[in-house]
């Protein structure tokens, strides 16, 4: 793969230790010139082969400059300083296989929730609203807030499967929020103001994506996604080890300040330009994160509960794991590095670790 991303670029200085690193790698056959090209003599071949290692290693160079984790979010960051390399075969031909491979995903993530929705309905059903009261709401309402989140940066990036597989998401555990406001599980309230949020990022999110919203509508819904999303994460941290820390909001009202102050000074523009960078980047990092944190919560829960490993099912994992393990190839191909992380770590973690923990 590393070989068909080769491509050329405008004239640079190339970095040195960047050509120590590859100064034993084999050229790429279509880096050469034809042979008769090499056929010269005394100062001239020396300037052409001079010419060659630098174009060569320049190249090799650009191929494997990684992206800042601040960057995350900038649409297609792969050919940013190459203007022809949207064009090259090569390039079509791992775009659309690592597109197939996220598309994919779809399926698994789909069966993941489909069974809790069917299993709620039949129990809506049969009047038996009780059995519902096991399914935690707050714990869903997180895992909806991260895959909004998530959906607002992948249709900022125009990465089509990865947007449907969050709206997959969030149209999944809204069902089953639903089920649970029908059964008395959650507050009405809470379902009525979710439902609203729910609503209006679909809307804003779908017409972000084919470019029919203001700039300041979406720069308000990132706004309040970061506020969310930051207030969220710590709390939830913090109460994964409730009771053997207090039991308080402290966290989650510290981080709401922050992230409303950092939002509030990025907006009047009282941050530099790498601040700004920083607090856009918050929504989707602090999603990543939520999401990471769940299999941290589920091994902590097993160590402490051995009991409550039976109750776990082998299959959702599985599910989970293959799911996050199919967009690996599209985030390492775009080089996204936060949603290289968030579904590596989905994959070792909470797939086959919580998978091995069912064993031990």
């Amino acid at each position: 793969m590393a070989d068909s991303l080769c491509f050329p670029l405008a004239a640079k200085t190339p970095n040195y230790r960047s050509s120590l690193l590859f100064r034993n790698c084999p050229l790429p056959s279509r880096l050469l010139p034809p042979k008769s090209s090499l056929q010269l003599n005394g100062s001239k071949n020396k300037l052409n082969v001079l010419a060659l290692s630098q174009y060569s290693l320049l190249s090799l160079h650009h191929r494997v400059a990684p992206i800042r984790a601040l960057e995350s979010d900038v649409p297609h960051p792969l050919h940013k300083d190459s203007v022809d390399f949207k064009r090259t075969k090569s390039y079509e031909e791992w775009d659309s296989l690592t597109a197939n491979f996220a598309g994919a995903a779809n399926i698994p993530f789909l069966l993941l929730q489909l069974p809790q929705i069917i299993l709620n309905a039949r129990n809506l059903l049969a009047g038996n609203k009780t059995a519902l009261f096991a399914v935690p709401w707050l714990g869903m309402l997180t895992g909806l807030l991260g895959n909004l989140s998530l959906l607002s940066y992948f249709a900022k990036k125009k990465e089509k499967e990865a947007a449907v597989i969050q709206t997959l998401g969030v149209v999944s555990i809204h069902v089953v929020l639903t089920q649970l406001a029908m059964a008395g599980a959650m507050p009405l309230p809470s379902f009525v103001a979710t439902s609203v949020v729910v609503g209006a990022g679909l809307i804003l999110n779908f017409l972000n994506y084919y470019g029919m919203l203001n700039t300041t509508i979406w720069q308000f819904w990132e706004d309040f996604i970061t506020i969310g999303g930051l207030s969220v994460l710590p709390q939830i941290m913090w109460s994964t080890f409730v009771p053997y820390i207090p039991n308080s909001i402290l966290p989650g009202a510290i981080a709401f300040v922050l992230a409303l102050a950092a939002v509030t000074m990025a907006r009047t523009g009282k941050l530099s330009e790498k601040g700004v960078k920083f607090v856009g980047s918050i929504s989707g990092w602090t999603a990543t994160l939520l999401f990471m944190w769940m299999p941290v919560s589920q091994m902590w829960t097993n160590f402490l509960n051995p009991d409550n490993i039976k109750g776990l099912s082998a299959f959702s994992m599985l599910l989970a794991m293959i799911g996050n393990g199919l967009m690996i190839p599209r985030a390492i191909f775009i080089r996204d590095f936060m949603w290289f992380t968030g579904s590596t770590w989905a994959t070792l973690f909470y797939g086959y670790g919580n998978i091995v923990c069912l064993y031990l």
